[in-house]
């Protein structure tokens, strides 16, 4: 006969196995009070717990990658809601619109320039002080925007917007690939970019529309309310930021010397060199079913940000389950045959959505896997490279709207998208010359795309 212990000992085997198979654990410290029953109702109501306090900290880590996100659609209506106010500025400043449109100019640079310089200064600063110092230049910066009287106070207070711009961007999207674990990462920073998306088509929009009622100074102080609640929601709900590992300056900088980064930064000042080149002349460009009428140019531009944001959310999804290289490359080659149709979709209403839609997909598409491929390349010096995509990012912007200037002198609008066309299959070269790259030997510590 057995002994007791023997068929204690069995069945506890036996317990073990069914509620491993129910997806229970036992608790070694557990003492059931009603036999074996106790087990059951005790272990479920664990477990119920461990699944209640997941949920709990996933909400908890969304609510902070949504505060990230207003913060970074801050930054991106501050530079594109400067396009619908540019002839109010001019005027209530007794300038020129090609000198107020400077604003832009002076934004983006400073943001281009101080973005790497900014991430590798300050990389050893607390994430959560850093985020709470930038969106406050951020927001003195366009409050002063909106008191000057000169338009040299206006353009030094552009540079001051765009230094917190530049010290806010990279550092968001770094922290949000630490809050989350590798295999959301992708969502994680398309969560946090998609601000930048739907700032980017609504910016204009909204600035026009504000100003229409309260003047361009409202706009500014939208805008400035933007950053000062994206600051308070930091400072009460990012309370345990993770700290990247602590490196030294050359270090940081070790990704640039990268064959594989440089090249992949390239693709991004190509690629969105010649779609945001587009979009800086939509008016010129869609000018044929608008028949020069803001609101009609507004409401497509709407649907533009719309499959912006769609497309920025989906590929974070694909990034996750798919191969980056498959999927610049998909977008770029659908960019580009999208662009050389433009010139004849763009004459009638519908077809003319249709491209739009296809462009804002695949062009912010682009942005999360261009991400991903970085970070994967350099992850002990992801603020760095992502600050440097950034300002590639910003420099196509700068370089689209001089190079499309300068082409609209010889050609006709219509056809500025085949020039788009050209840099878009000028990154898709340099992204394949990347991805080459990646099986060669690169530098030490940082792995392959």
């Amino acid at each position: 006969m057995p002994s007791k212990a023997m068929t204690a000992t069995f069945v506890r085997r036996v317990e073990d196995a069914v509620f491993r198979m129910a997806g229970l654990y036992r608790i070694s410290s557990f003492r059931p009070l009603f036999g074996h029953a106790g087990y059951a109702h005790n272990a479920c109501h664990e477990v119920h717990l461990l699944q209640f306090d997941q949920h709990e900290r996933s909400f908890k880590m969304d609510r902070q990658l949504l505060i990230l996100a207003l913060g970074m659609f801050a930054m991106g209506t501050d530079n594109f809601v400067v396009a619908g106010i540019l002839p109010d500025v001019a005027e209530s400043l007794n300038t020129t619109v090609s000198l107020a449109g400077q604003m832009v100019t002076v934004y983006a640079l400073s943001y281009a320039v101080m973005a790497p310089v900014m991430a590798a200064v300050a990389g050893g600063w607390p994430r959560k002080l850093l985020l709470v110092l930038a969106l406050g230049i951020f927001v003195l910066g366009n409050a002063i925007t909106a008191l000057a009287t000169d338009l040299n106070i206006v353009l030094f207070s552009r540079a001051l917007a765009g230094l917190g711009a530049a010290m806010f961007s990279p550092t968001a999207l770094g922290v949000a690939a630490l809050l989350v674990d590798p295999a959301r990462r992708g969502r994680a920073l398309s969560t946090v970019t998609a601000g930048l998306a739907g700032a980017t088509a609504l910016g204009a929009p909204i600035g026009t529309f504000i100003g229409g009622f309260g003047g361009w100074r409202t706009t500014l102080w939208f805008v400035a309310l933007l950053g000062f609640i994206a600051m308070i929601g930091v400072w009460a709900l990012l309370r345990s930021v993770p700290q990247p590992a602590s490196i030294t300056l050359r270090d940081r900088l070790a990704p640039v010397r990268d064959v594989r980064v440089a090249l992949t930064l390239l693709t991004s000042l190509f690629a969105f060199g010649g779609f945001l080149m587009v979009y800086t002349y939509a008016g010129l460009v869609l000018d044929r079913v608008t028949g020069g009428d803001g609101r009609i140019l507004a409401g497509m531009l709407l649907v533009w940000g719309i499959s912006a944001t769609l497309g920025n959310m989906l590929s974070g999804r694909l990034v996750d389950r798919f191969n980056s290289r498959r999927i610049i490359n998909a977008g770029l080659c659908v960019g580009i045959v999208n662009f050389c149709a433009l010139p004849w979709t763009s004459a009638h209403m519908v077809s003319a959505v249709a491209s739009l839609t296809i462009w804002g997909l695949v062009g912010w598409g682009l942005l999360v896997p261009q991400q991903h491929r970085l970070v994967k390349l350099a992850p002990q010096a992801a603020p760095v490279v992502l600050a440097l995509n950034n300002t590639a990012t910003y420099g196509g912007l700068a370089c689209a709207s001089i190079l499309g200037g300068l082409v609209l002198l010889h050609i006709d609008p219509r056809y500025l998208s085949i020039v788009g066309a050209a840099l878009i299959t000028l990154a898709l070269v340099v992204a394949e010359a990347a991805h080459r790259w990646s099986g060669r030997k690169g530098i030490r510590h940082y792995a392959s795309v």
